[in-house]
This record gives C-alpha cells, structure tokens and sequence, in this order.
C-alpha cells in the first residue's frame, strides 16, 4: 500500500498546482487571447521549460534519481549528501553557461524556435525580449528538479509535488492586476508574466530548498569536477536528454511550424495545458513514484517487487487515463468554451481550440504509457533504448506535421504529435516485454479491458448528458455553463467508479483508506 499511498500525495498534491494552473489559464485566455501578445508570452514561457524538461526533469532526473537512490541503498547517507553536492555544483555551472550564451544569442536562437515571426518584426521582438527576462527561470527550475529528486529518493514526495503550485499563485496575481489595471494583450502584460516567471522559480527553489534542510539533505557547493560520480551521471543523462524530453521536443517542433499561422501557437498551447492536466497528475505522478522504488528493488535484488511496482503503475494509470481520454475527446468543445470563452477569447477560438484538444486526446494515454515504462530502463541505468525509441517517434513527428499542417494547420500538428507518442509508447513496451523486465500479471491482463469498456460506456454517457446540457452552455452565465459541466463530469466520474467497483477493477475502499493516512 505504500505506493498507492506515495501515489495519492504525489496526485493529490499536484491535482491542487493543476487546478491553479487552470485559474491562471482562464485568465490568461481572457487577457490575452489567441493574439500576438499571447503567441509571444508563451513562447517565451515554453523556451525555459523546455530547456528545464530536457535537462532538468527529463536528461537529468532520469539519471540523478536512479544513481542518488543506488548511493543511498548501498553506501549511506554521507556517500549519498556527496554525490549531491558534485551533481549540484556541475548542473550550476553547466547552466549559468546555457542562461548566459542563450541570453545573448536569443535573437538568432528565435529565428529557429519561431521562424513564422520574423514576418512579423513587433511580434519577434517582442517574444525576444520576454525570452530573454524569462530564460533565468531555467537555472531556478532546474536546481528545485535537483533538490526534488534527492527528497523522493528518500521517500518525501509532498514538498516537490507542491512546489509548481507557488508559480501558479504567482501568476494568478500578475493576472489579477493586468485584467483591474485594464493593460489586457498589450507590451506591458507580456513583460509582467515573463517578471512573474522569475518570482515564482524563486518561491519553487526555497520551498524545496527548506524541505531539505528539514530531512537533513541541504546541499552544499563545491567547484565542479569530473569525479567519476558526475562523469557516471553525465554519460547517462546525455542519451536522457532525448527519451526523458521527446514530448517537449515534439512541442517544440510543433511551434515551430505553427508560428507560420497566426494564432496557432496560443491554440496549441491552451489545448496543450488542458490536457497536461491529466498527463501531469497520472503520467508524472506515476514517473516520480516509481523511478526511486524501483532503483531501490533492483539494487535489492527483488525483482518481483519491481515487477509488482510497474503492473500497480500500469493498472493505476490506465484506470484514470483512459476515462480522461475519453471524456476530453468527447467533451472538447464544452470544456474549453467553460474554462476559455471570456473577454479576447471568442467562439472561433473556442473551436480551433476544442479541434487541436481532441487531436491531443487521442495521444494522451501513449504519453502516460511512456511515463510508465520509461522507468523500467531508467531504474536499471539504460537511457539509450529511450533515446533510439524517442528519436524515432520525432522523425515520425516532424514528417506527419509537415505533411499535414498545410491541410489542417494546428489540428495536423496535434494528430503527429500524438501519433509519434503512440509509436514510442508501444516501442518502449515492446522492448521491456521482450527482455522480460515488464511481465503483465494476471491481475492486469484481467483489468486492462475491463478498465477500457467502463471508460468507452462513461464517454457514451456524457456524450448524450452534454447533447441533452447544450442549451445551458450556450447560455452567457458563467455559472450557469461551470455548473453543467460539472454535473457532466460527476455523472461521468460515479459511473466509471461503479462499474470498475462492480467488477473488481479497482477497489475504492482501499483508495479511501490511502486517502485518510495521507491526512493523519
């Protein structure tokens, strides 16, 4: 029960950050809309955090978590705060170089992140000049990435799980002040929120920061080296850098070619973080639960603990994933018309939007599935079999976007994004099955389809609930649509939760009782 456990705080507490993401989306559709203020904020946002996915929460966590856990299994804590310090004092110095050199070269670096931009010289410079304020927040992020993986390594989940939540409260209120200050899609709210990214990677550092002291594990610097710790650390985060990051990668390429189309990149992003929500609360719940567990089984020798951590992981996956899939494809139009349509965000946008979430929501259970099988390779050190998959998946990516992007725009770059997750999703299962690192019990060759036809019969429901609830979203009361789509999704939630009780697919006692331990 200990994983079902670390699973519900690590859930719990990131569904609370989701939830103030979402505040801060639904403000920043109605300040900013789909227009060039938006597209260049959020290319600015996304450059930084692409950068932190890659090196920090991808390449380098992949590869630190496992070795800190080994370290701390095998020769105790002393040999473990160590190799904390040479990991701590390299990540530094290799990114005060990155900030430095991308901070003076962000013009041209522009011209390839965003090419479409240089048509449009104010829009260019001005997502320059928010990159550039912005890009710090990286070094900040990627030290709170450190400092996270140290307290799950140890089995102290909440403080790194809370932490995005500061950033989002951050942001809440820069909104506030740009939707009373009436500056709404203008130069000055662009700068605002790129100055809030920096507030919040700072508030993100300290509290990740103070829960280290607590345990004992606050990290001290010392002139970076090449001790054989970093140099064992850097030989397995550079192959990381591509499996850990594919589905930022994958992003990025897809602002690329969408910054030749006005708007598209602020209607991939908005579609983008509706269905992060359920990507981050399963998929990186998942990731973050299971990589130090099962570090510490293989170290141990217990394999069939390790087996039993990955079928827990998959079948507590599958069982959230697979109904939100469904529901965000079936429900598309009304969820964003609920949570976007106000102020600069209109009907128009609301489609394009509700399109490019659905194509985004046949994907969405092969990004968790990669979350769920990446650990198998990383927990035994092997982060090239990611990175071969990984790269595959791009190919497949970058070639469906481009073929499709003339013909359906933002929508085609959804679809190649999600099918290049399908392709590496099932490359990374296949790969696990074959060596005999990810054997399915019989648990879950029971559950799995069981967990599919309670999804497929909860997506029929709302369907019909939101043919039957369409007058009340067309009613201009905010409330009054809030209010539907919430019945929608409760009807929804009940229904599923019945049928997988019924049939033993879950049981929501012990659900319960995990949830009560988690408040004592």
């Amino acid at each position: 029960m200990s994983l079902l456990r670390n699973l519900v705080t690590v859930g719990g507490s990131t569904t609370s950050s989701r939830l103030l993401g979402f505040a801060r989306d639904m403000m920043m559709a109605a300040a900013l809309g789909t227009g060039p203020v938006a597209d260049a904020f959020l290319v600015a946002f996304r450059l930084p955090n692409l950068f932190r996915r890659l090196f920090a929460e991808g390449a380098f966590a992949s590869a630190f978590v496992p070795l800190f856990a080994r370290t701390l299994e095998g020769d105790g804590e002393d040999a473990a705060r160590r190799f904390g310090r040479e990991a701590l004092s390299a990540l530094l110095a290799l990114l005060a170089v990155v900030v430095l050199v991308a901070m003076v070269a962000m013009g041209p670096l522009m011209h390839v992140l965003a090419p479409g931009f240089v048509a449009d010289p104010p829009k260019f410079d001005l997502a320059v000049l928010l990159t550039r304020i912005a890009f710090p927040y990286l070094l900040l992020i990627s030290l709170t990435a450190l400092y996270s993986g140290v307290l799950n390594a140890r089995g102290r989940f909440f403080a790194a799980a809370m932490a995005p939540a500061f950033l989002n409260i951050v942001f809440v209120g820069a909104l506030a002040y740009v939707l009373v200050a009436d500056v709404e899609n203008s130069e000055q709210a662009g700068i605002l929120l790129a100055a809030a990214t920096l507030v919040g990677g700072v508030l993100q550092l300290a509290v990740v920061m103070a829960a280290a002291a607590r345990d004992g594990m606050l990290l001290g610097l010392e002139r970076p080296r090449l001790t054989r710790g970093v140099r064992r650390l850097g030989a397995l985060a550079l192959p990381a850098l591509v499996a850990g990051g594919v589905t930022q990668i994958n992003i990025v390429i897809g602002t690329m070619i969408a910054s030749f189309a006005p708007g598209a990149i602020a209607v991939l992003g908005y579609a983008d973080r509706l269905y992060q929500l359920p990507l981050g609360i399963v998929g990186a719940t998942i990731a973050v639960v299971m990589l130090p567990d099962l570090a510490r089984q293989l170290r141990a020798g217990r394999s069939d603990l390790a087996d039993h951590i990955q079928n827990r992981g998959l079948e507590f996956a599958m069982a959230l994933t697979l109904p939100a899939a469904i529901a965000l494809f079936v429900l598309a139009e009304p969820i964003v018309q609920v949570i976007y349509q106000r102020g600069a965000f209109g009907a128009d946008d609301t489609l394009a939007t509700a399109r490019v979430l659905m194509g985004f929501a046949v994907g969405l259970p092969a990004f968790v599935l990669i979350k769920v099988f990446s650990p198998g390779f990383f927990a035994r050190e092997d982060t090239r079999t990611p990175m071969w998959f990984a790269a595959i998946g791009v190919v497949v990516n970058v070639a469906v976007s481009l073929a499709l992007f003339p013909f359906y725009a933002e929508l085609g770059i959804a679809i190649a994004t999600s099918l290049s997750g399908w392709v590496n999703a099932l490359l990374l299962g296949a790969a696990l099955h074959r060596r005999g690192h990810f054997p399915l019990d019989a648990k879950v060759r029971r559950n799995l389809p069981l967990v599919l036809v309670a999804a497929l019969a909860m997506g029929a429901a709302v369907w019909g609930a939101a043919v039957f609830a369409d007058p009340f979203f067309d009613d201009a009361r905010v409330l009054v649509r809030a209010g539907a789509m919430a019945a929608i999704c409760a009807a929804g939630v009940v229904l599923f939760g019945l049928f997988c009780q019924a049939t033993g697919v879950v049981d929501v006692r012990a659900v319960l009782g995990a949830l009560r331990r988690r408040r004592g």
